[in-house]
């Protein structure tokens, strides 16, 4: 008879491989898809709660602020190099 230890790693095994199917399938999402959604929601704040409307909206600004200067540091940093420094 199987141990309750068994069965629960076995249950984990299964979770894990189901997991890796979901990701790795042909026929969902691409990365890139998927990364822009994830992208879409953070800088959406989607993760924040809607009751607290100044936390929401300063939350988006902040993010996507952030966003904006890491782009334009990124910029800054090819033309830097291109131009020889």
């Amino acid at each position: 008879m199987a141990s309750p230890r068994d069965s629960d790693g076995e249950k984990e095994s299964r979770r894990i491989l189901d997991r890796i199917a979901r990701e790795s399938d042909p026929g969902g999402a691409s990365f890139v898809a998927r990364k822009a959604s994830a992208m879409r929601n953070h800088l959406g704040a989607a993760d924040v709660d809607k009751a607290d409307p100044i936390e929401h909206i300063g939350t988006r600004i902040g993010r996507i602020l952030g966003f904006l200067l890491t782009i334009g540091l990124v910029l800054w940093l090819i033309n830097y190099l291109v131009r020889g420094g």
